[in-house]
């Protein structure tokens, strides 16, 4: 009843103030990528605007809301926040953006984001039940909320309990697995012992494959070595060389095993997915939403597709302590929806998006791709509750961090993966890689990062 009050509160009030200024058609410009496997970023806002206005016609006015949606072909979202930024600095720019949540420190700073926090207070019965980690990924350098988290997901270590079995691992050894990680008891170096064990027994060509490309799937081991990539008292981002080197001797250790093939980063994403779904790899780490390809029939052999059979064949882990008696880790990369705070019809786009953000809406888009919830209200819904893939995805989102808020995390990403790289295939070891990293964010990014030797002491 307080959610019913308070929407058409709100949309009284918008219907006068159009009725005011002769009930003409609203058109609200929404900007996001381009995809197939996720439509609802924008069908949600249409939703909204046609819950709205049946409101309007409600309350007797002619008002009518108009979603101009334009969803951008550009390669991918860094691109299209960088051309979202050239709209917006000749005024230009949409009413409502999806935004990946590392560019929104850039956009507060510019003022082509609101500030969300008034927002969020006067709705409770939306916002008042968003996991509370999703709303640090929308803060900006003054640690005010400037977007609402459209999507979430969860990365992983995906391994074969199979491979396990075939080895003369005991039930109760494969079962104990993932509470042995969330004890600190199974670190990562515990972790490429056994693949490595899984590899010399021959129950497996690969111990561990990862993506071969520039992401942010590997981030987690660095974060469970201890980096942390950005100051919080600068808010600029900074490179740890011990923790780092400490991360990339782990991922050197792991090559120079047979546990990850030198060619790992020339492998195309084919040929590493259907090494995971033939059974000819142990482990792979990405992200949740790949269980839609390993327990589909569009790569290589079919697996069970119910979560029984799934999960007696597969199993997930985050990325493991380095040490024991540390804590792992889990990395997310949430989507937000952003509103123009210059624009005429601000209140409009920000109600649109509260409204597309209620758990009915935000699950037609988890639900359909992939993606977990963003709050706990979406996780007792029957359609998420049924799937066994997102509700066990969900578990593991109490240890999501994320990737800086920061729009030259990319750049500086880029540079690291090329040092991983090279310890991968063998062009370098940790501590001439480290040195190298160093070397060229210095050169490239100079103040706009500070390197220190560690962050301890």
């Amino acid at each position: 009843m307080i959610l019913l009050r308070s929407f058409c509160l709100t949309v009284s009030t918008i219907a006068m103030t159009a009725a005011a200024a002769h009930a003409e058609d609203i058109t609200i410009k929404l900007w996001t990528l381009a995809d197939r496997s996720a439509p609802a970023r924008v069908t949600n806002i249409e939703a909204a605007a046609d819950l709205m206005n049946h409101q309007f016609e409600a309350a007797g006015s002619d008002t009518r809301v108009v979603i101009d949606a334009n969803a951008s072909t550009v390669q991918g979202w860094d691109d299209l926040a960088l051309d979202t930024l050239k709209a917006f600095a000749v005024g230009m720019g949409p009413d409502i953006s999806v935004l990946p949540h590392e560019w929104i420190g850039q956009f507060a700073d510019a003022g082509y984001a609101m500030n969300m926090d008034a927002e969020i207070a006067a709705k409770p019965w939306v916002y008042g039940d968003i996991l509370p980690n999703l709303w640090e990924a929308a803060k900006g350098s003054d640690g005010s909320i400037y977007g609402v988290p459209q999507d979430a997901e969860i990365r992983m270590f995906f391994y074969n309990k199979d491979m396990l079995r075939e080895i003369g691992k005991d039930e109760a050894f494969i079962d104990g697995l993932p509470a042995a990680v969330e004890a600190g008891d199974f670190t990562l170096d515990d972790l490429t012992a056994l693949a490595k064990e899984v590899v010399d027994d021959g129950a497996a060509e690969y111990g561990m494959l990862h993506r071969p490309n520039v992401g942010i799937d590997y981030l987690m081991v660095f974060q469970s070595f201890g980096v942390e990539f950005m100051d919080p008292d600068t808010g600029k981002l900074q490179l740890p060389k011990q923790e780092m080197r400490d991360a990339l001797a782990w991922y050197q250790n792991a090559a120079d095993q047979g546990v990850t093939p030198r060619d790992n980063t020339q492998m195309s994403w084919d040929t590493i997915k259907s090494n995971f779904k033939q059974e000819n790899a142990f482990l792979f780490h990405q992200g949740v939403w790949a269980v839609a390809w390993q327990a589909g029939d569009d790569i290589a052999n079919s697996w069970p597709t119910d979560g029984d059979g799934y999960f007696d064949k597969i199993g997930w882990i985050p990325a493991p302590a380095a040490h024991k008696g540390g804590a792992p880790v889990n990395l997310s990369h949430p989507l937000l929806y952003t509103v123009n705070p210059e624009s005429d019809h601000a209140e409009l786009a920000a109600e649109l998006v509260a409204l597309a953000t209620l758990p009915y809406f935000n699950n037609q888009h988890a639900v359909s791709s992939y993606h977990t919830a963003i709050s706990h209200a979406q996780e007792a819904m029957p359609a998420y509750r049924d799937n066994w893939a997102l509700s066990a995805a969900s578990k593991l989102m109490d240890r999501a961090k994320f990737v800086p808020n920061h729009t030259e995390f990319g750049s500086y990403n880029r540079i690291l993966f090329n040092g991983l790289q090279a310890v991968e295939t063998g062009a370098m070891t940790a501590d001439e890689a480290i040195e190298f990293i160093a070397d060229e964010i210095d050169l490239q990014m100079g103040d706009d990062v500070i390197i220190v030797d560690s962050l301890e002491g």
